[in-house]
Protein backbone atom coordinates (compact mmCIF):
# COMPACT_ATOMS: atom_id res chain seq x y z
CA UNK A 1 0.00 0.00 0.00
CA UNK A 2 1.65 3.51 -0.66
CA UNK A 3 0.00 6.95 -0.71
CA UNK A 4 -2.03 8.55 1.91
CA UNK A 5 -4.91 5.68 2.27
CA UNK A 6 -5.04 4.37 5.57
CA UNK A 7 -3.84 0.07 5.64
CA UNK A 8 -6.64 -2.51 6.75
CA UNK A 9 -4.12 -4.15 8.86
CA UNK A 10 0.02 -4.67 9.26
CA UNK A 11 1.97 -1.94 10.10
CA UNK A 12 2.81 1.26 8.63
CA UNK A 13 5.76 3.07 8.04
CA UNK A 14 6.37 6.78 6.86
CA UNK A 15 8.26 7.50 3.74
CA UNK A 16 9.12 10.73 2.42
CA UNK A 17 11.12 10.22 -1.55
CA UNK A 18 13.01 13.60 -2.56
CA UNK A 19 13.36 12.94 -6.53
CA UNK A 20 13.06 14.04 -10.12
CA UNK A 21 10.73 13.30 -12.69
CA UNK A 22 13.95 13.14 -14.80
CA UNK A 23 15.28 10.45 -12.38
CA UNK A 24 14.67 7.23 -13.80
CA UNK A 25 16.36 5.44 -10.81
CA UNK A 26 13.20 7.59 -8.68
CA UNK A 27 11.25 5.11 -10.32
CA UNK A 28 13.60 2.17 -9.89
CA UNK A 29 14.32 2.60 -6.59
CA UNK A 30 10.09 3.21 -5.93
CA UNK A 31 9.50 -0.33 -7.20
CA UNK A 32 12.04 -2.03 -5.16
CA UNK A 33 10.44 -0.53 -2.29
CA UNK A 34 7.21 -1.81 -3.29
CA UNK A 35 9.14 -5.20 -3.57
CA UNK A 36 10.40 -4.61 0.08
CA UNK A 37 7.10 -3.57 1.72
CA UNK A 38 5.61 -6.76 0.24
CA UNK A 39 8.56 -9.08 1.64
CA UNK A 40 8.23 -7.79 5.18
CA UNK A 41 3.54 -7.03 4.77
CA UNK A 42 3.73 -3.25 5.49
CA UNK A 43 2.44 -0.37 4.07
CA UNK A 44 3.68 2.79 3.27
CA UNK A 45 2.78 6.85 3.77
CA UNK A 46 4.53 7.77 1.03
CA UNK A 47 5.36 11.26 0.59
CA UNK A 48 7.26 12.98 -2.56
CA UNK A 49 9.29 16.20 -2.11
CA UNK A 50 10.68 17.92 -5.14
CA UNK A 51 14.63 18.15 -6.22
CA UNK A 52 15.60 19.63 -9.62
CA UNK A 53 18.26 17.47 -11.21
CA UNK A 54 18.78 20.02 -13.92
CA UNK A 55 17.54 23.58 -12.59
CA UNK A 56 19.12 25.77 -15.40
CA UNK A 57 17.67 23.53 -17.98
CA UNK A 58 15.99 25.48 -20.77
CA UNK A 59 12.32 25.61 -21.58
CA UNK A 60 13.45 23.19 -24.67
CA UNK A 61 15.03 20.68 -22.65
CA UNK A 62 18.31 18.91 -24.11
CA UNK A 63 18.68 15.36 -26.19
CA UNK A 64 19.30 12.80 -23.74
CA UNK A 65 22.28 11.05 -24.80
CA UNK A 66 23.83 14.59 -25.90
CA UNK A 67 23.15 15.76 -22.01
CA UNK A 68 24.27 12.69 -20.01
CA UNK A 69 27.59 12.08 -22.34
CA UNK A 70 28.30 16.11 -21.55
CA UNK A 71 27.37 16.11 -17.60
CA UNK A 72 29.37 12.75 -16.78
CA UNK A 73 32.08 12.88 -19.79
CA UNK A 74 30.78 9.39 -21.09
CA UNK A 75 31.07 7.77 -24.83
CA UNK A 76 27.94 6.45 -27.32
CA UNK A 77 29.08 2.96 -25.97
CA UNK A 78 28.63 3.61 -22.71
CA UNK A 79 25.54 5.62 -23.15
CA UNK A 80 24.32 2.66 -25.05
CA UNK A 81 25.28 0.39 -22.27
CA UNK A 82 23.85 2.18 -19.27
CA UNK A 83 20.70 2.36 -21.10
CA UNK A 84 20.69 -1.36 -22.10
CA UNK A 85 20.73 -1.69 -17.80
CA UNK A 86 18.52 0.40 -16.81
CA UNK A 87 16.15 -1.23 -19.27
CA UNK A 88 16.90 -4.59 -18.09
CA UNK A 89 16.39 -3.49 -14.75
CA UNK A 90 13.04 -1.33 -15.25
CA UNK A 91 11.89 -4.83 -17.54
CA UNK A 92 12.48 -6.68 -14.33
CA UNK A 93 10.44 -4.47 -12.20
CA UNK A 94 7.65 -4.14 -14.72
CA UNK A 95 8.75 -0.15 -15.75
CA UNK A 96 8.80 0.20 -19.75
CA UNK A 97 11.70 2.49 -20.57
CA UNK A 98 11.07 3.58 -23.72
CA UNK A 99 14.17 5.65 -24.44
CA UNK A 100 15.48 6.01 -27.57
CA UNK A 101 17.83 8.16 -29.31
CA UNK A 102 15.37 11.64 -29.87
CA UNK A 103 14.61 11.29 -26.12
CA UNK A 104 14.97 14.66 -24.28
CA UNK A 105 15.31 15.81 -20.18
CA UNK A 106 13.09 18.86 -19.56
CA UNK A 107 12.67 21.10 -17.14
CA UNK A 108 10.68 19.87 -14.38
CA UNK A 109 9.65 22.86 -12.12
CA UNK A 110 6.37 23.20 -13.29
CA UNK A 111 5.60 19.27 -12.97
CA UNK A 112 6.77 19.86 -9.31
CA UNK A 113 4.33 22.58 -8.59
CA UNK A 114 1.19 20.42 -10.10
CA UNK A 115 2.64 18.23 -7.50
CA UNK A 116 3.06 20.25 -4.39
CA UNK A 117 -0.85 21.23 -5.46
CA UNK A 118 -2.00 17.84 -5.92
CA UNK A 119 -0.57 16.46 -2.50
CA UNK A 120 -3.44 19.23 -0.82
CA UNK A 121 -5.52 17.51 -3.35
CA UNK A 122 -4.91 13.59 -1.83
CA UNK A 123 -3.78 12.78 -5.55
CA UNK A 124 -0.05 13.13 -5.21
CA UNK A 125 1.62 9.65 -5.52
CA UNK A 126 -0.87 8.94 -8.22
CA UNK A 127 0.06 11.76 -10.14
CA UNK A 128 3.97 11.17 -9.55
CA UNK A 129 3.25 7.77 -11.47
CA UNK A 130 1.47 9.04 -14.36
CA UNK A 131 4.58 11.74 -14.92
CA UNK A 132 6.77 9.71 -14.53
CA UNK A 133 5.13 6.62 -16.76
CA UNK A 134 4.44 10.14 -18.99
CA UNK A 135 8.15 10.56 -19.84
CA UNK A 136 9.74 7.48 -19.30
CA UNK A 137 7.33 4.96 -20.98
CA UNK A 138 5.07 7.42 -23.25
CA UNK A 139 7.62 9.54 -24.08
CA UNK A 140 5.64 12.74 -23.52
CA UNK A 141 6.96 16.25 -22.80
CA UNK A 142 6.49 17.04 -19.10
CA UNK A 143 7.35 20.42 -19.17
CA UNK A 144 4.52 21.47 -21.19
CA UNK A 145 1.40 22.62 -19.35
CA UNK A 146 -0.67 20.88 -21.70
CA UNK A 147 0.86 17.68 -21.09
CA UNK A 148 0.29 18.39 -17.69
CA UNK A 149 -2.76 19.25 -17.19
CA UNK A 150 -3.74 16.30 -19.57
CA UNK A 151 -1.66 13.83 -16.75
CA UNK A 152 -3.45 16.18 -13.93
CA UNK A 153 -6.84 14.78 -15.30
CA UNK A 154 -5.97 11.73 -16.04
CA UNK A 155 -5.59 11.16 -12.41
CA UNK A 156 -8.75 12.54 -11.19
CA UNK A 157 -7.40 16.19 -11.32
CA UNK A 158 -9.43 18.94 -12.38
CA UNK A 159 -8.45 20.69 -15.30
CA UNK A 160 -9.13 23.83 -15.36
CA UNK A 161 -7.66 24.40 -11.53
CA UNK A 162 -4.48 22.52 -12.50
CA UNK A 163 -4.79 24.95 -15.88
CA UNK A 164 -4.65 27.99 -12.66
CA UNK A 165 -2.65 26.28 -10.46
CA UNK A 166 0.51 26.34 -14.10
CA UNK A 167 -0.63 29.40 -15.34
CA UNK A 168 -0.65 31.26 -12.46
CA UNK A 169 2.64 30.74 -10.93
CA UNK A 170 1.19 30.53 -7.25
CA UNK A 171 3.08 27.75 -5.91
CA UNK A 172 6.34 28.61 -7.66
CA UNK A 173 7.50 30.37 -4.64
CA UNK A 174 6.59 27.77 -2.29
CA UNK A 175 8.17 25.00 -4.34
CA UNK A 176 11.66 26.75 -4.53
CA UNK A 177 11.53 26.60 -0.94
CA UNK A 178 10.68 22.84 -0.76
CA UNK A 179 13.36 22.20 -2.79
CA UNK A 180 15.92 24.55 -1.08
CA UNK A 181 15.15 22.96 2.45
CA UNK A 182 16.01 19.59 1.23
CA UNK A 183 19.10 20.84 -0.54
CA UNK A 184 20.14 22.32 2.89
CA UNK A 185 19.54 19.35 4.29
CA UNK A 186 22.34 17.97 2.60
CA UNK A 187 20.15 16.62 0.16
CA UNK A 188 22.21 16.47 -3.40
CA UNK A 189 21.14 13.12 -4.82
CA UNK A 190 18.14 11.13 -6.22
CA UNK A 191 16.25 8.67 -5.05
CA UNK A 192 16.24 10.27 -1.66
CA UNK A 193 14.25 7.93 0.89
CA UNK A 194 13.78 9.13 4.17
CA UNK A 195 12.53 6.41 6.89
CA UNK A 196 10.35 7.36 9.43
CA UNK A 197 11.59 10.75 9.59
CA UNK A 198 14.92 10.13 10.83
CA UNK A 199 16.75 7.67 8.23
CA UNK A 200 18.58 8.40 5.20
CA UNK A 201 19.17 5.84 2.04
CA UNK A 202 20.33 7.46 -1.02
CA UNK A 203 20.09 5.79 -4.57
CA UNK A 204 17.95 3.01 -5.48
CA UNK A 205 19.20 0.52 -2.90
CA UNK A 206 17.48 -2.82 -4.01
CA UNK A 207 14.16 -4.55 -2.20
CA UNK A 208 16.45 -6.62 0.41
CA UNK A 209 18.32 -3.32 1.37
CA UNK A 210 14.98 -1.70 1.82
CA UNK A 211 13.21 -4.30 3.49
CA UNK A 212 15.81 -3.65 6.10
CA UNK A 213 15.14 -0.87 6.96
CA UNK A 214 11.45 -1.15 7.02
CA UNK A 215 12.28 -3.95 9.28
CA UNK A 216 14.33 -2.19 12.29
CA UNK A 217 11.70 0.59 11.79
CA UNK A 218 8.61 -1.82 12.72
CA UNK A 219 10.79 -3.18 15.41
CA UNK A 220 11.71 0.22 17.00
CA UNK A 221 8.00 1.28 16.78
CA UNK A 222 7.07 -2.23 18.41
CA UNK A 223 9.47 -1.82 21.55
CA UNK A 224 8.67 2.41 21.84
Amino acid sequence: MTGTEAPQDGPVVQVDIVSDVMCPWCIVGFRQLEQALGMVGAGAYVRWHPFELNPDMPPEGQNLREHIMEKYGSTPAQSDANRAHLQKLGADLGIAFNLTDDSRIMNTFAAHQLLSWAQNEGLQHPLKMALLNAHFTQGRDVSDEAVLTDVAASVGLDREAAVEVLSSGRLAEDTRAHEAFWTSKGISGVPSMIFAGKYLLTGAQGAETYAQMLRKIIAENASA
